[in-house]
């Protein structure tokens, strides 16, 4: 049957008539851009019209369009914010500047600079989910890894060829031949930098050492050949030299930047912890790994913390077109939500010990304490029934850091100090009160302090602690506080798009989230057989997470810091150890809470806590054994269950009772060591 109107005309004058009387909207990603031009967020604009979020979200999204009673609505908010905000004015394409013409090769024939080296050869690469289809300016992906044979392995298995035997040949031929980089992940961020990766031939052939005598530095000498030759051809380094990861770039030629990243393999450029047995991979399958991660997460700039933060403005950037109403010309202005461009001092009890805040203003008043759990029940707790058990069985939260930053409001603005207010648990701060009245069971540590002893005395805590305790049913007199006026939830596009990479990957290597909890025990125990390239990327996943959420506290390096001198890291507007105090608060907060309702449903208490792992007594070697089940097999709501997805948990390991009281004994914390080995605690700092 066709589907054109019978009669055209009167069908043009129905749409006429919508459009007259407001019933037509301006297209989705229009209403997208309205709403963020104003610095609305999708929940405000939902409770002005009476709807529910959803409904905003499938609006924007063209999934749906608004019924008659809010559409008037929807429509004057749409038409008011087109007023005072316009769309920037379509512009000509400008073409790009010719580059310099690069170096002839020994054929003598010059390589056409607007064309992209052709790959020699395309590797068959093992099945992963469809790639999305490549930008037209970097069709050969984001990144190669260069051997020393001169062929460049790229992300979805092609192989180029590279000519340069120099440094400097190499960053030209990146920047006009090879076809690398990567799109922005946000529409006013910035195109991503290609990345080459030298194997140990590769480096060894543009005339790098070995290894690097600075291991302090962990940079090149300024007076080294390869340095020398790259400002001979007035090539910059970045202040952190050319080190492991290096970044050599020349100053903007209109909208085209002109820069390469650089990681250097025999340099150690990929940690061992974050890039499991990656160093040691060919390099094909070295360029898999970081070509999977770079399009799940962010072509890598440096370690996985680096990384991290880098994602957070990558999803953010401080800055966005604004038109100048006096002028009306388009200029660089705020981005409503991120962090901006200039760098804010925390308030004094957010700051550490070193920093000029406190240094300068000999702050005496004490300093938030929001760290992860490092508690071991004191022995004297433990009944006779939980030792005669056979088992410690240790769980882990699933990236227990990233599913804190789901939906967390924190302080966009600097502090604001203020003597005894009234608490509002929903704005972000550090409230200096007393909770060393409230009494809980001594089983459970205490969810006010790391170590989970109960506090002694007035302190300084984040929001969600506070407001955990008004949960418990106490109140709090608060008798100072330093808050936020400006609020968002700042990490919620880092969340989603680590959670996608995380639960991505797993599903890959056969851990998806229909399985039952048998399957999933059984599923986890191998997994990382399956594709080690793949169980390398979600290592790093889950590196960049706790990684980033460190990197937002880095404290100063180097045997010559003195107290009160500022740091590198601070003069960059993600260093802000308040938003890291609370993700670690809200992720102690919810492992107490789990705690505490697992007690009320099974009667179990764990023997220890370690961050994200928790050691409980159980009667069987399988968390299977103790985990709380309804009548009719579904897990019960509220406690640990099991799963892929970030927040719930999985098997961290098995050892005897009484290793685990052995090891409470000598003072050891179980938690540490109930997987085989030695825990790390990391802060990414």
């Amino acid at each position: 049957m066709s589907n054109q109107p019978s009669d055209p005309l009167a069908a043009v004058d129905a749409l006429l008539a919508a459009v007259e009387a407001g019933h037509v909207l301006p297209a989705p990603a229009e209403r997208v851009r309205l709403r963020e031009a104003a610095g609305l967020t999708q929940a405000a604009v939902a409770q002005a019209l009476g709807v529910r979020l959803p409904s905003i979200q499938a609006w924007e999204e063209g999934r749906a369009e608004p019924k008659a009673e809010r559409l008037q609505a929807y429509r004057r908010l749409l038409d008011g914010l087109a007023q005072r905000y316009p769309a920037p004015p379509q512009r000509e394409p400008v073409p790009e500047p010719v580059p310099a013409a690069p170096r002839v090769p020994a054929s003598g024939h010059a390589p056409d600079p607007a064309a992209p080296a052709t790959p020699r050869a395309r590797r068959p690469s093992a099945k992963t989910a469809t790639s999305p289809a490549p930008d037209r300016r970097f069709p050969h992906g984001p990144l190669a890894v260069l051997d020393g044979d001169g062929s460049a392995y790229g992300a979805e298995g092609i192989v180029l060829d590279c000519p340069a035997t120099t440094l400097v040949d190499l960053v030209e031929w990146t920047l006009t031949e090879s076809g690398l980089g990567a799109p922005r992940l946000h529409r006013n961020g910035k195109d991503a930098d290609p990345l080459i990766v030298l194997t140990p031939s590769a480096a060894a052939r543009l005339g790098l050492p070995e290894r690097l005598e600075d291991r302090r530095g962990l940079r090149l000498p300024e007076d080294h050949p390869v340095v020398q030759q790259l400002a001979k051809a007035r090539w910059r380094l970045t202040r952190r030299g050319f080190g492991p990861w290096a970044r050599i770039y020349r100053q903007a030629e209109g909208n085209r930047r002109l820069c390469v990243q650089f990681a250097v393999l025999p340099w150690d450029a990929l940690d061992e912890r974050s890039w499991p047995g990656v160093t040691d991979m060919d390099p094909a399958d070295v360029a898999r790994v970081l070509g999977i991660y770079a399009q799940r997460v962010i072509t890598p700039r440096g370690s996985t913390a680096v990384s991290g933060l880098e994602l957070m403005t990558a999803l953010r950037p401080p800055t966005r077109a604004v038109q100048d109403r006096t002028t009306g010309q388009w200029v660089s202005g705020h981005h409503p939500g991120s962090l901006g461009t200039e760098p804010m001092d925390p308030a004094p009890p957010e700051a550490t010990a070193e920093h000029p805040v406190v240094v300068d203003s000999g702050w005496k008043g004490g300093f938030l304490d929001e760290e992860a759990y490092q508690w071991v029940r004191d022995l004297d707790l433990l009944s006779g029934d939980e030792a005669a058990l056979p088992y410690a069985v240790g769980l882990d939260l699933n990236t227990a850091f990233l599913a804190a930053s789901s939906r967390l409001t924190v302080g966009l603005s600097e502090p604001e100090h203020f003597t005894r207010p009234r608490f509002y648990p929903k704005v972000p701060g550090s409230w200096l009160v007393d909770l060393s009245h409230i009494e809980l069971d001594p089983r459970l540590p205490s969810p006010f302090t790391p170590d989970g002893t109960r506090p002694d005395g007035a302190a300084w805590y984040q929001t969600q602690t506070v407001a955990y305790a008004q949960e418990l049913g106490h109140d709090v007199e608060i008798v100072e506080a330093y808050l936020r006026r400006e609020t968002g939830a700042y990490l919620d596009p880092w969340h989603d798009r680590l959670k996608d990479a995380y639960l991505t990957t797993l599903a890959e290597l056969g851990v998806t989230k229909d399985l039952t909890d048998t399957e999933f025990l059984a599923a986890m125990e191998h997994h990382k057989e399956q594709d080690p390239a793949l169980a390398a990327v979600l290592a790093a996943i889950k590196a960049t997470v706790k990684g980033g959420v460190g990197k937002l506290r880095e404290r100063p390096q180097g045997k010559g810091y003195k107290d009160g001198d500022r740091w590198p890291a601070l003069e960059r507007p993600t260093w802000r150890p308040d938003i890291r105090a609370a993700v670690i608060s809200k992720a102690r907060v919810n492992m107490h809470r789990k705690l505490r309702n697992m007690a009320e449903m099974t009667g179990l208490y764990p023997l220890a806590v370690l961050s994200d792992c928790v050691v409980y007594p159980s009667p069987g070697a399988s968390p299977l054994d103790f985990l709380p089940y309804d009548s009719s097999g579904k897990p019960r709501p509220g406690g640990f269950r099991l799963g892929p997805t970030p927040g719930l948990a999985k098997l961290e390991g098995v050892q005897p009772m009484a290793w685990a009281v052995d090891l409470m004994e000598q003072g050891l914390n179980p938690a540490r060591h109930i997987k085989g080995g030695d825990a790390v605690l990391d802060e990414g700092e």
